[in-house]
Order: C-alpha cells, then structure tokens, then sequence
C-alpha cells in the first residue's frame, strides 16, 4: 500500500468539514477529482474508509484509522516545512494586522498562538486603530496584513480567501421573535440593534440586510466586547446580529434563540489582503493556512 501526503490531508479535510463539497473546496480540487482519489485510496488498502450514505459523512474503522496517522503525521511535516522555509527565506520579518472584522479577535488569537510557536522571530502586532482605513495602511507598508470581508480591486494587493461564514440573528430565548424560524429586514424596525461600535458599511447586518432594504431599527446600542453584546441580548435589552463561529457554542443554550436572516440565510467570505510581493512570502503563506485551519475548527465546534 503506498500512502501520500496527499492522501492523508483528504482523509483529515473530509472528516473536518463533514462532507466532500466542502473538503473539496479546502484542498482546492474539484469534487471529481476529491472522489477518484478516495477510490484509489480504498483500492490499495482494500477497505472502505466511509461510512456510505452517511449525512455528514463518517469515516470506518479503517478510515479513522488512517486519520489518526495524518493527525499525527500533517502537524509534524508542516513544521518541518516552515521550518526549512525559514531557512531559505530567512525567519524574521514582520506581521502587523489590521482587522476590518471587529469580531475577528476572538478567531485571531488563537491562529497567532500557533503562529508565534512556527516563526518566534517574526514581529507579531494586532493595529486595531486601523481598521477603518487598513487597506491604505497596507500600500503604505504600516501593516502587513488585513483581514477583511470587502475585497477591492486594488493594484499589487491580493486578498487571499479564508473562509465563508453566516451571519445570523441572536435573540433572548423569551424574544417575540425567538419563534419565528428565520427574520427578515423589517423585524428588525421595532428593535433596538446591539452592534460593535463600527461604522454601518462595516457590519453585515447593514450590508447584507437592512441598508438594501431600506429598514432602519428602533434603535442602536453599541458594545466593544461580544461577551457584553451576548450579556444584553440575554438580558433582553436588544437584539444582535453576529457571525456563526461567534456564537456557535450557544446553540442549544437555554438563554439564546439563533437565527438566520432571510429564509435563504446569508454568507460572507473572509479574506487576507496583503501586498502581492509579499503573499508568498513563507510565514505569511503560513499565517494564512493556520487562519484557515482555525475556522475550521470554530465552525464545528
């Protein structure tokens, strides 16, 4: 049996995203091309690795095994691949972030953790400060890295894709509007609308929702920290609209009711701008593939 690389990164991006569509759209192939390598995989072990007709989709006895080598084995050749990158390329540098995504904290950190572990030379900072005017502080070389949900067609600047999430509508369980199955723009007349204080073209429940809609809440309450927003939304002082990974450990939670906007529901993309000669740079490359990783994680979690 000759196992690859390759085969072990499908095995584990099938398990972490619960299904081939996904799992596909994180190697970056088609789900053709995801589906023959699966077959040959199962023709030199001569076993099935999934469970069939499995909704997400289940790894066997065999399957499961054949995860926990890639557990083992990916972490270990992608430190052993940053690391001689770093040779090459030289392990110091710079990786100053600005984040237009204010909720972005709390699935940034733990992507920096496992950063600074990779490359401890490299200069690490969050520039909050500039969010509202970060993709100019980039051309200028004030930062090296903005997180964004707005790409722009800009010169020498690419905005790398991280990952897609929903925007979705939280309310006190108790709430009129806990039990409607999804809302729309005009439930939102009568609220009053907690919100990170960011400017409206910022936040998605303007820009996907009620902008287009020409809606206007009751009112806005603004809040710095998400675990202030989740306080007042529980004590029924308004209502709030923040990404799925955000609230994804409430779901479930006796206080909260979660739900989408529109019948449809809506998706984002998040992505990583950086200048174009430095996106292939060893450490930000890698900084981007953690950020991806993460999100994964946070969205089956």
């Amino acid at each position: 049996m000759h196992i690859e690389f390759r085969h072990l990164r499908t095995i584990k991006a099938i398990h972490d995203t619960g299904g081939l569509a996904r799992a596909a759209d994180l190697l970056n192939i088609t789900q053709s091309a995801l589906s023959h390598q699966i077959k040959g995989i199962e023709d030199q072990a001569g076993v099935e690795l999934f469970v069939r007709r499995s909704k997400p989709l289940k790894l066997s006895a065999a399957g499961l095994k054949l995860l926990a080598a890639a557990e083992d084995i990916l972490p270990r050749v992608a430190e052993l691949e940053a690391e001689f990158a770093g040779l090459v390329a030289g392990k110091s540098g710079r990786l100053h972030i600005a984040i237009e995504c204010h909720a972005c904290f709390e699935w940034l950190l733990p992507v920096l953790e496992q950063f600074r572990k990779a490359w401890p030379e490299v200069d690490i900072d969050i520039r909050p400060g500039l969010a509202f005017e970060a993709l100019p502080a980039l051309r200028r070389e004030m930062v090296d890295v903005v997180i964004s949900s707005d790409p722009e067609d800009l010169p020498e600047t690419d905005f790398t894709p991280l990952f897609d999430y929903e925007p979705v509508f939280l309310c006190a369980s108790g709430h009129p509007l806990a039990d409607r199955p999804h809302v729309e723009a005009e439930d939102f007349a009568g609220e009053t609308l907690i919100t990170y204080p960011v400017e409206r073209a910022r936040l998605d429940v303007f820009t996907e929702l009620l902008t287009p809609a020409r809606v206007e809440p009751a009112a806005i309450r603004q809040a710095e920290l998400t675990a202030v927003i989740l306080l007042l939304v529980a004590s029924g002082r308004g209502v709030a609209v923040l990404p799925d990974w955000v609230v994804r450990h409430l779901r479930g939670h006796p206080d909260y009711a979660i739900r989408p906007l529109t019948a449809q529901g809506r998706t984002r993309r998040l992505y990583a701008a950086t200048r174009s000669e430095d996106t292939a740079r060893p450490y930000i490359a890698h900084f981007n593939r953690l950020a991806r990783q993460e999100a994964v994680k946070l969205q089956r979690g």
